[in-house]
């Protein structure tokens, strides 16, 4: 049973609170707000000041680094996608990021469990769980292949910084397939902004969204973002099961900020989110085998992160980061229910200095993992991981820089790991740039990789003496820009050795690497008012094969995938935009079918037409109505192995979805 007498009660009366305590801080006159980006040497800022032609005079990668600079001047190539990219996905998919990282390039945000909707982040073809997601820095959200992504709400992003390839050299072992890092907003220097998100969609979907942000006296400062979301259970091709999971959720998330305007600050923020989602087969319906299959997830999380920058003379400064995360599962399974608390706690303190040419960071971290099944406690956990890290930055030439990093973790269960990263940037007055960077990394194994998240853990076997997985990343990217046109084309390849894999019902080492290579290529063109946005990117990733001998391609990952997205603005009261992806043939795993899936092409359109402070907007996703149903059935006719009923999810199941609503500013 769904959680509506209780949610939807909640978050109406904590939505309105805040509309009044919003009322009461528009009468202060706020003093200019802080930002993120920690102070720099004097030569950075002089750098920083001369004019270079990009889109964004001046984007700087906040916390993915540790160094505070601008993105062009990174040796490790940083994506960042930008606050008008977010505010367009707002309007798609209020309720979670799951659309915004999907049409990020490099990034697919791949469904493993289709009857709760629970997905994970894919980067440059490697399996959800090996990207490691932040939030400012910090791991508020645990391990990135869960259902976490799909309740993350965008509307309090400034921008997301993703770094692809092994960044264990960085972030220790949860990020060997790479980084995505949530950047929130900050208040604005001149004005409190007030900001309240209604939505509907033509699948029964509600989103209800506050954001307040505001500047105190005494150089403080504050933001607050709350929601209510609630979804209803589709079954689109009538089949009794669910295509389309229901939920209800409530989120709430203020931070606090102070800074005295000589480099000193902190940021401090807590969260709270509560879930009830409902999936499997729809009331009165039964399974193939003629008994009802109900799949439930109920989620209670809270975190807690603080950031503190303390300068330590004119050319150094201390960063202390630390944050806590609690997270409560109920699960159902059928007949099986099954109870889980996830834990992660993260300390870490870092000397960031300049001495002469050279940037150098040096620091210290312990991060604590724990898992407690209460029903199976055979796979709890605890994972304890201290580390030591260092990274140096130095400008070779005035067109040649290095950036070379290490790390050390010494693991309480699986040993010692070290961790290097080396990084390169050429760059040439006539605005060409290339990168070339390499490193190592590894990842602890623990019970969750994709094929356990839909079907819980109640029929797999005991973990028995696994290997730690290490990899290994390289990658090669070459762009040039003027005023209006960037181009960018990367080649990688990458190598993870002992990789974990599904052997019947058991988890072990496959025999062989996963090998994975491909490339990408972008491009924008943007002048005054128009915006486009061409992408492409080509995988091919194989694997030894668990059924047979000899290898095969890792399922899910589509060789070829493409998008186009155009967006105009029309004298700054409406913007209209049109996209078009491509997703090309996968093979799949586990259906009894087909063994590869169809290529397919979607496209929608959003508009958004601005009165005064209310911005009024609706949007179409899948025009073509592409749905897999459409082609084969969800639900196979037995269960597959570890009692699972649904197939590999290859296409969307929800086919053609319209939405529209009004984001009014007070």
């Amino acid at each position: 049973m769904l959680l509506s007498n209780v949610v939807r009660p909640l978050t109406l009366v904590l939505i309105g609170l805040l509309l009044g305590r919003a009322g009461v801080a528009a009468q202060q006159e706020p003093p200019p707000a802080e930002t993120q980006t920690p102070a720099k040497p004097d030569d950075e800022q002089k750098n920083e000041a001369k004019p270079d032609p990009s889109f964004e005079d001046e984007v700087t990668v906040v916390a993915s680094t540790r160094t505070g600079r601008r993105v062009e001047d990174e040796p490790i190539r940083v994506e960042v996608v930008p606050q008008e990219e977010i505010d367009e996905k707002v309007f798609m998919t209020p309720g979670d990021v799951s659309m915004m990282l999907t049409e990020t390039n490099g990034l697919r945000v791949q469904v493993t469990s289709p009857s709760l909707g629970a997905a994970g982040i894919r980067v440059q073809g490697l399996r959800g769980r090996y990207t490691q997601l932040l939030s400012d820095g910090l791991p508020l959200y645990g391990p990135a292949g869960t259902i976490g992504i799909l309740q993350i709400p965008p509307m309090d992003l400034g921008q997301v910084e993703v770094i692809k390839g092994v960044a264990s050299a960085l972030y220790g072992g949860s990020a060997l397939g790479g980084v995505v890092n949530l950047i929130s907003r900050q208040p604005q220097r001149d004005r409190p902004e007030r900001e309240v998100l209604i939505n509907r969609t033509s699948r029964g979907g509600t989103d209800g969204v506050v954001w307040l942000s505001s500047r105190g006296e005494g150089n403080w400062g504050y933001t607050f973002l709350g929601g209510g979301h609630f979804q209803s259970r589709n079954d689109i091709d009538a089949d009794g099961w669910t295509d389309l999971p229901g939920y209800e959720r409530a989120t709430a998330r203020p931070r606090v900020m102070w800074e005295d305007g000589s480099g000193r600050s902190v940021f401090f923020t807590v969260g709270g989110m509560a879930e009830a989602r409902e999936g499997g087969t729809m009331p009165g319906r039964v399974a193939p085998d003629g008994q009802p299959f109900p799949e439930n997830l109920t989620t209670r999380r809270f975190d807690a992160g603080v950031v503190a920058r303390l300068p330590m003379g004119s050319t150094r400064f201390l960063t202390l980061r630390s944050s806590g995360l609690g997270q409560w599962h109920d699960h159902t399974f059928g007949p099986t229910h099954e109870h889980d608390f996830h834990h992660t706690w993260f300390g870490e303190g870092a000397m960031t200095g300049q001495s002469g040419k050279h940037t150098w960071v040096v620091g210290a971290a312990l991060q604590r993992d724990k898992y407690a099944a209460r029903d199976l406690p055979v796979f709890d956990y605890n994972h304890v991981v201290p580390g030591v890290f260092a990274q140096d930055d130095f400008p070779v030439t005035s067109w040649l820089a290095v950036s070379a990093s290490a790390r050390g973790d010494f693991h309480n269960v699986y040993g010692n790991f070290f961790s290097p990263r080396v990084s390169a940037l050429l760059r040439s007055s006539s605005g060409w740039t290339a990168r070339l960077s390499t490193g190592t990394g590894f990842v602890a194994p623990t019970p969750f990789i994709e094929e356990t998240e839909a079907a819980g853990l109640s029929q797999l076997q005991p973990l028995g003496d696994l290997d730690p997985e290490h990899g290994r990343s390289a990658s090669f990217d070459l762009g040039w820009k003027n005023s209006v046109l960037e181009l960018n084309a990367t080649l990688f390849q990458s190598r993870i050795d002992s990789a974990l894999y599904l052997q019947g019902n058991a988890i072990e080492n496959a025999p062989g690497p996963v090998r994975t290579q491909g490339s990408e290529l972008i491009g924008r063109y943007h002048v005054e008012e128009f915006d486009l946005i061409a992408t492409y990117m080509y995988v091919w990733s194989t694997e030894a094969n668990p059924d047979e001998p000899g290898r095969r391609e890792v399922p899910l990952n589509p060789r070829h995938t493409a998008g186009i997205d155009g967006l105009w603005s029309i004298k700054e009261r409406l913007r209209l935009g049109i996209e078009f992806f491509y997703t090309g043939r996968q093979q799949i795993d586990e259906s009894p079918y087909r063994r590869d899936s169809v290529p397919y092409l979607m496209w929608g359109a959003v508009a958004e037409w601005r009165a005064g402070r209310a911005r009024l907007f609706a949007n179409v996703e899948n025009l073509s109505n592409i749905r897999q149903t459409s082609y084969d059935p969800l639900v196979r006719p037995t269960r597959g192995p570890l009692g699972v009923w649904t197939v590999d999810v290859w296409g969307p199941l929800e086919g053609r979805i319209v939405n529209g609503g009004i984001r009014f500013g007070f």
